[in-house]
Order: structure tokens, then sequence, then C-alpha cells
């Protein structure tokens, strides 16, 4: 069974597990062309699926780096922190 992916579910039908496999199905989207050739172009990619794949770990580091700024003001600042002491104890 090669590429399938399996999994085990509770079932509300029996006393155990029921174990479900699936195979992934490729996904068919309708992108704009001249975007994708441009950021083929510009990150020197060696295909599209290697420019679109970085794009989209680009917006979700982005996103999640958005989200740590929602905590601005929200944690406390100590003074007196040593952050030099506290490298010195590392292993």
């Amino acid at each position: 069974m090669n590429g399938a992916c399996s999994s085990l579910k509770p079932s509300k039908l029996t006393d155990g597990y029921v174990l479900i496999w699936f195979w992934p199905v490729p996904t068919n989207l309708k992108l704009n062309d001249k975007l994708i050739e441009e950021t083929v172009r510009l990150g020197r990619f060696k295909s599209k699926r290697d420019a679109v794949n970085t794009a989209l770990e680009e917006y979700v580091h982005r996103r999640k780096r958005l989200g740590i700024l929602k905590l601005g003001g929200q944690i406390d600042f100590d003074p007196n922190w040593d952050y030099k002491r506290m490298r010195r104890k590392r292993p």
C-alpha cells in the first residue's frame, strides 16, 4: 500500500477501535499563473511545487510571528533579569 495513510479512530458502533485507511488525493487549485511564474523566477525555484510549498511555509511562519505580536504589553518585564547569568547556566 504505497502512499497510504492510516489512523485509529474510536468507534461508537463497536467496543474498540476501527482502523481507517486512506490515500492522499492530489489537490487541484486554480492559481494565478503570472504570480506563480514570478515566484519561481524571484526565488530561483526548480519547480512550481517548490515555489508554492515555500510560499505556504513563509505565510504560516509570518502569521505565527504576527500572533506573537498580539502578546505585546501582556507579558510582565523583569528589569532585574540577568540573561548573561542564565546563559552561563546552560550545559
